[in-house]
């Protein structure tokens, strides 16, 4: 049997199509992948994310590249400072979309108040980010000092699927 194919009629109807199959082939990779871990540890070694997420005012989402570690099967999230749009809008509203090396995946974000969490996802960040170790400890030094403040906090990421 042949399938005739016909040109779409307007470039409307072409970019219609072509999201609604994107839409279809993002659907099959995370339904034909059971475990998300297993996705995300064949992504772990790239170097950021693309995270998405959602406006603590307007609910709009948005989007910010960042460092990401998994250890073992905890996904770490961390940041220089808690202060960031982006911190406060996923403390709020804790969906959260990450897109790493043509994989996504869609969960929740829970910021690590307890010091002794927090401290174990910033040591799993500095052994992935190892050629960034002597800034980062350039600024404990200084927060030690008392010449900054620490502002670091980290969220451990529990994805669906």
């Amino acid at each position: 049997m042949k399938t005739r194919i016909r040109p779409p009629r307007s470039k409307r109807t072409l970019k219609a199509e072509c999201r609604k199959l994107v839409q279809a082939l993002e659907y099959l990779s995370r339904t034909m992948e059971p475990n998300a871990v297993t996705r995300l540890k064949r992504v772990a070694g790239k170097q950021t994310t693309r995270l998405t997420h959602y406006g603590r005012k307007t609910g709009k989402p948005h989007e910010v590249t960042i460092w990401f570690v998994l250890d073992g099967d905890r996904l770490y999230i961390g940041t220089a400072n808690v202060k960031r749009q982006w911190v406060r809008n996923v403390q709020k509203t804790p969906q959260i979309r990450l897109s790493i090396g043509g994989e996504t995946f869609e969960g929740t974000a829970r910021f690590l108040a307890d010091r002794a969490e927090h401290e174990r996802a910033m040591a799993a960040i500095r052994r992935k980010y190892w050629m960034f170790r002597p800034v980062i400890a350039l600024g404990r030094i200084l927060t030690a000092m008392g010449v900054m403040r620490d502002n670091t906090g980290s969220f451990e990421a529990t994805l669906a699927g």
